[in-house]
């Protein structure tokens, strides 16, 4: 079920405008679509991941409820900006687990080959954070568009709407960046 766009733009603009009652029923109503993107961004992750589509809509929204509502133009901005609350849950919840790995603050202990695990889901996320700060230090407009087909997934016209851009320009910068970022993360 996509949400309506009639429907969502007034509560963007009242949330905006400050009515607490529209933020809650805006939630409400793109809660199913949030968690469409969260089950895409995470259907590539290992098995056993500890972050799944319920929590991350629900870390990216207290994330959303504690931010002041910035001025969206609309769904497809709302959407971006999602895509980007997302992509820094995964971020922090990969940070977190990799410093947890690494003793998080706890004192060194020795263990045994046999208790030694990976997670090659916190490190993928964030090569792939690193390798978007390059793409932005060199390309700001295609590493925005990377991160809302990769975090939002959204697709070229979602992101033409969201960033003002035309449909190819989307398409073509999403293509660069792609190519880009595999370039990167194979050198990662």
């Amino acid at each position: 079920m996509k949400p309506s766009i009639e429907r969502i733009e007034p509560l963007l603009d009242a949330w905006a405008a400050g009515d607490e009652g529209a933020r809650d029923a805006l939630l409400e109503l793109v809660y199913p679509h949030l968690k469409q993107m969260a089950s895409g961004k995470l259907q590539g992750e290992a098995v056993g991941h500890t972050l799944d589509t319920t929590a991350l809509v629900h870390e990216a929204c207290l994330d959303l409820l504690a931010s002041n509502p910035p001025d969206w133009r609309g769904r497809a901005q709302f959407f971006a900006f999602m895509s980007t609350v997302m992509r820094r849950v995964l971020l922090d919840h990969a940070r977190r687990k990799g410093a947890a790995k690494r003793g998080g603050g706890w004192g060194r202990v020795e263990l045994g080959d046999h208790l030694v695990g990976s997670d090659p889901d916190s490190a993928a996320i964030l090569d792939l954070e690193r390798a978007l700060h390059r793409l932005e230090a060199h390309a700001p407009r295609m590493a925005r568009v990377a991160e809302c087909r990769i975090f939002g997934g959204m697709n070229d016209a979602q992101v033409a709407e969201a960033l003002g851009l035309a449909e190819r320009t989307a398409a073509r910068e999403w293509q660069r960046g792609r190519a880009w970022l595999r370039v990167a993360l194979e050198e990662a």
